[in-house]
């Protein structure tokens, strides 16, 4: 199976639309400017020399590159870009696509020279959109899809049973698919500092610290196993999100109201394109200057607006009075159907 990662994928969008920006410092975000409260989409690998990264507030982006070039987010665009780059892939011979994201994919192929397939991949893409990508080949899941990260930019790189802990073993274990800084820390807390030190874990150990499912889960991170099936049924959405970050901070119980009132408008008008009820909601505020909280509950199976509306502002009665907020944000989940891929991601057992 090839894990298939388009390179800086929204800068690159960018640049081909600019060819007189190729080469230079390019970050993507809000609304293309850095005076505004907003953070990095994606930046190009100029600026990510310079330690810009994709979440960064675009304040601190522009200080720690004054003369970089600053775009604002184009959805339609991504969207039309990475529409070309699936439809490339599954034209492939013999190829199941599983798709992750605008910029990364899945290919399962049964193929005696993947390296030759990738590399054919990797052209016909090139070709199609004038994009490059990274391909990584694996024997599961976990593991093409950390070999991605080990032959960017633009390369193929193989990872296996027989290679893993030779590779991977001496890395610290945030550098694993699923794994991020706060996991790793709390792994290190237990004596578990590399992968191969994950690996070695016996799988109940963990549990104490992490949970019947997270603990074994995560030492099967460590050991590179899991899911090798790619399954290209189409993924159906859990739930939709809105939020807003807003250049003044709300200060005020009615604009806190007028806020939540126009992303449960936004949320629902989502919601109902999908044609499935709303089981549950979460409310994301963020308290100035940069402090994040999260409000969640079930609510009973609805398609009322006004009642997903009364839910959302009954959530909104968690929000700690008198605090400055910069950001809310609002989720509702929906009822999955029964022939909906199973899971979450596919390193938990599924999708």
């Amino acid at each position: 199976m090839l894990h298939v990662d388009l390179d800086q994928f929204i800068a690159a969008v960018e640049v081909l639309r600019r060819p007189e920006l190729a080469g230079l410092p390019v970050i993507v975000g809000g609304r293309g400017d850095p005076t505004e409260r907003a953070v990095v989409s994606t930046a190009s690998y100029e600026a990510r020399a310079f330690g810009v990264g994709s979440g960064m507030p675009l304040r601190v982006a522009a200080r720690k590159v004054p003369d970089a070039v600053f775009l604002p987010v184009d959805r339609d665009a991504y969207l039309a870009a990475s529409d070309v780059v699936m439809a490339t892939l599954r034209g492939q011979p013999g190829a199941v696509v599983q798709v992750l994201g605008w910029d990364e994919a899945f290919v399962g192929v049964e193929t005696g020279d993947p390296g030759a397939y990738a590399r054919n991949l990797q052209a016909a893409v090139l070709e199609q959109t004038q994009l490059h990508c990274s391909v990584g080949i694996g024997d599961t899941l976990i593991r093409a899809k950390n070999a991605t990260d080990l032959g960017k930019p633009a390369g193929v790189f193989s990872l296996t049973a027989e290679n893993w802990l030779d590779v991977m073993g001496n890395r610290p274990t945030k550098e694993l698919w699923g794994v991020g800084s706060k996991i790793s820390g709390r792994l290190a807390k237990l004596g578990i500092g590399t992968v191969a030190e994950l690996a070695a874990t016996d799988p109940q150990s963990l549990v104490p610290e992490f949970g019947p499912k997270m603990g074994p889960w995560y030492a099967e991170l460590g050991r590179g196993d899991g899911s090798a099936e790619v399954d290209d049924t189409p993924w159906v959405a859990r739930g939709h999100s809105r939020e807003t970050t807003f250049q003044q901070n709300l200060t005020t119980p009615a604009e806190v109201d007028d806020a939540i009132r126009e992303l449960a408008a936004n949320v629902l008008l989502d919601v109902a394109a999908e044609g499935r009820p709303v089981i549950g909601l979460t409310l994301k505020v963020r308290y100035a200057p940069f402090t994040t909280k999260t409000h969640a509950r079930k609510i009973p199976e609805t398609f009322d607006g006004n009642e997903v509306l009364a839910r959302a502002l009954d959530l909104a009665g968690a929000i700690e009075a008198g605090r400055p907020i910069r950001l809310l944000g609002l989720r509702a989940e929906m009822a999955m159907p029964d022939d909906a891929r199973k899971g979450h991601t596919p390193t938990r057992g599924g999708w």
